[in-house]
């Protein structure tokens, strides 16, 4: 078995290539389910974030084949050419793989490093895969491994110290893009996780006028509550985007909330005032041509790039530290990875084993020795001997596994097993004492 991972990502390609290939969450478990119909014996966990689209894979077969196979997958599930998006995947298998999820959870491969919501994101992602039914043996203990490895390195490392996230290094851009932005009357588009982030990180740098606009009124009121700012019904955006300075947007939608047409009505009556936006959504909220509108200052989340490459410049030794952890923990997955179909036969080994003994003392204990004081001394004893002995079996099949992989150490086992029940069928000896 093999594990696979093809996707795209914030480095790899544009972002209007990944809001093509972005799945929400009810997206995703269907998806998930079509796969798992599609090949039964194979898992898979699907990815999709802001800033990636990704499809893990535990699979026999080649790896060539299988990404092969997913890459058509995406093509036909979003109806978008395969030539359209080809150019822009990347695909890791086994170790690389493993190495790659690991530094994905950790928030090491995200255009902000050491942002706290990737790792929800993935855990996220591993639950709904859960709940398709598509995950097993390898991708669970894979995801939790990557849980673990997280958690390691948040501990070990300060790489989650300070504004680290998509929405803080949006408000930082606001800021050096607006002179003074305690003064900017702020709509925040969207009251979901992203929107949250986004007003505790505009009330921490002093932003003092902040509206939020959520097509749930009540949860965006919640919000607003929360944080003592102002909310408004969704059919007011129109409205509140007339008199605002600054918009930060984050909404989860599936098409543009505006476009270039219908927001050149809404700059018609600002009369000449500027109007900066930072759309951060995936799929984005506002047509990429309403940059085109004069007086609209547009940046999308892949514009946030500069700013996030400040921020993982000040974290270098943290990342560094960060990586060694990872590797660390990528070694003792594969460890498990490569010995992981031997399991049933050490099993059978064990009840060989055990076997034998039992079979040896009912020898030991017939006639006079039968009611023996010593008898249950004496079976501990022999169980203790029996199972140090398994140990060094087991351990040396282990050694062979990581030198010359499991299918040796699988041919060295299943011989082990069957010379064991050779002996364990050997009839009575003639000579043993009654």
């Amino acid at each position: 078995m093999k594990i696979i991972v093809l996707g795209l990502n914030h480095k790899s390609a544009p972002i209007e290539i990944r809001e093509k290939l972005a799945f929400d969450a009810a997206d995703t478990i269907r998806a998930l389910r079509q796969l798992k119909d599609r090949f039964r014996e194979a898992e898979f966990v699907l990815l999709s974030t802001c800033n990636r689209v990704e499809l893990y894979s535990a699979y026999e077969g080649t790896a060539g084949a299988v990404a092969e196979t997913i890459a058509k997958f995406l093509s036909e599930f979003h109806n978008v050419a395969l030539e359209d998006f080809q150019d822009f995947l990347y695909v890791c298998d086994d170790e690389d793989a493993v190495k790659h999820l690991l530094t994905v959870a950790s928030s090491l491969d995200s255009m902000v490093v050491g942002e706290a919501q990737i790792i929800g994101q993935v855990k996220e992602s591993y639950k709904l895969a859960c709940t398709a039914k598509s995950t097993g043996k390898v991708l669970n203990r894979l995801f939790h491994c990557a849980f673990a490895a997280s958690r390691r390195v948040h501990t070990n490392t300060s790489i989650s110290s300070g504004r680290v996230s998509v929405a803080g290094i949006a408000v930082e851009l606001a800021m050096q893009l607006f002179a003074d932005i305690s003064a900017a009357k702020v709509v925040v588009i969207g009251a979901g996780e992203m929107g949250e982030l986004l007003v505790r990180h505009l009330l921490h740098v002093g932003c003092e006028n902040i509206t939020v606009v959520n097509r749930s009124y009540e949860h965006g009121l919640s919000v607003a509550k929360r944080y003592g700012i102002e909310a408004r019904q969704w059919e007011e955006l129109t409205e509140q985007l007339i008199d605002a300075n600054v918009a930060i947007a984050s909404a989860t939608t599936q098409d543009y909330l505006f476009k270039k047409d219908s927001f050149k009505k809404i700059m018609d009556n600002r009369r000449d005032r500027a109007l900066l936006i930072i759309d951060i959504a995936v799929p984005r909220n506002f047509e990429p041509s309403v940059n085109e509108i004069e007086n609209v200052y547009l940046y999308s989340i892949d514009e946030l790039s500069e700013v996030a490459e400040q921020n993982r410049k000040a974290r270098e030794e943290d990342i560094t530290k960060g990586m060694q952890i990872i590797y660390e923990n990528v070694i003792e997955f594969m460890d498990w990875f490569k010995v992981r179909d031997i399991g049933p036969l050490i099993g059978q080994m064990r009840e060989k084993f055990a076997e034998i003994s039992q079979s040896e003392l009912k020898r030991f204990f017939v006639g006079a020795r039968h009611e023996a004081s010593c008898k249950e001394v004496m079976e501990a004893m022999v169980n203790r001997i029996v199972n140090k002995l398994l140990h060094c079996v087991i351990k040396n099949v282990n050694v062979v596994a990581k030198k010359h992989g499991s299918a040796e150490a699988a041919k060295l086992a299943d011989s082990i097993v069957r010379q064991a029940e050779e002996i364990s069928a050997e009839p009575d000896s003639e000579d043993n004492v009654q």
